[in-house]
């Protein structure tokens, strides 16, 4: 019965990239004084009634390092996109040039730059804990198994395996980390 027991091993590592992803996401949206459109995907619009997407209600670029620029499809939704980019805080004063919405990113202070840095490691344990939690789901289903009959020797292949993924996660985590601290620090 024991010799049955094979550790889906793909889904720990799918969920353990899902976390992953999600930093990656976060990350995207901190400010490091440089014009990027990620920036812009927290932001919702209240328009036609709903919350929307900003990039659902125009197009966002980037023409030069320090602007972004928003054209707004449907003039009526103009100041509502610029009021939503003005109560997001991402510190950024909306200009106005008809349906064109052009973002100035201004240089990033030192302690700006530091609050930023810690906000990136806040984000970085919370995709620690996530892949903590799966490692956690991952040794449950071992000890299920090793009371349903396992072997020792599988039940620590298992968990070395399981270990072995998380401890690589865990440094692609702070790799990722030390790379957007440094961005930000970056003048």
């Amino acid at each position: 019965m024991s010799d049955d027991f094979e550790l889906d091993t793909d889904d720990l590592k799918r969920r353990m990239d899902g976390a992953m992803g999600n930093l990656r996401t976060e990350f995207a949206s901190l400010r490091t004084g440089r014009a990027s459109a990620s920036m812009l995907e927290p932001i919702m619009v209240d328009a036609y009634g709903s919350m929307t997407p900003i990039n659902q209600v125009g197009t966002v670029n980037v023409p030069e390092p320090r602007m972004v620029t928003v054209n707004v499809w449907d003039k009526g939704l103009v100041g509502k996109v610029e009021k939503a980019i003005r109560e997001s805080g991402l510190g950024i004063n909306p200009q106005l040039n008809g349906t064109i919405i052009m973002l100035p990113i201004p240089e990033l202070n030192e302690e700006r730059r530091r609050e930023l840095g810690k906000v990136a490691g806040q984000y970085a344990e919370h995709a620690r804990v996530s892949i903590r939690n799966v490692r956690r789901d991952g040794m449950d289903q071992i000890k299920k198994a090793k009371a349903d009959g396992m072997s020792e020797d599988d039940q620590k292949f298992w968990e070395s395996e399981v270990q072995d993924l998380t401890d690589q996660m865990i440094k692609n985590v702070d790799a990722a980390l030390e790379t957007k601290q440094a961005e930000i620090m970056q003048v």
